[in-house]
C-alpha cells in the first residue's frame, strides 16, 4: 500500500512555530476522527519555509484531503 504525506506549508519569520502549532491540530483532528494515523510531524525547510504533516494510507487520503486541505502532497518515502 503507498503511503502519501500531505503538507501544509507555512512561510515568514514565524513559519516553525506556526507548523509546530498546526501539528498539534493534525493530531486533534486524528483523535477525533479515531483515524489509525501514526506519522505526523513539522519540519523546518529554512529560516522562512516550515512544513507540517501527516502521512495516510492512498487508499484513505480523499476524505482526510477534502477535510483537512492541505497545500500539496507527495508519495511519501521512508
Amino acid at each position: 500500500m503507498r503511503e502519501l504525506k500531505l503538507i501544509w506549508d507555512f512561510r515568514g519569520p514565524d513559519a516553525s512555530r506556526i507548523a509546530q502549532h498546526h501539528e498539534i491540530h493534525l493530531k486533534e483532528y486524528i483523535q477525533q476522527e479515531n483515524l489509525d494515523i501514526k506519522i505526523t510531524g513539522f519540519e523546518n525547510l529554512n529560516e522562512v519555509h516550515s512544513i507540517a504533516f501527516l502521512v495516510v494510507n492512498e487508499n484513505e487520503m480523499k476524505p482526510i484531503r477534502d477535510a483537512l486541505k492541505p497545500h500539496r502532497g507527495q508519495v511519501y518515502t521512508h
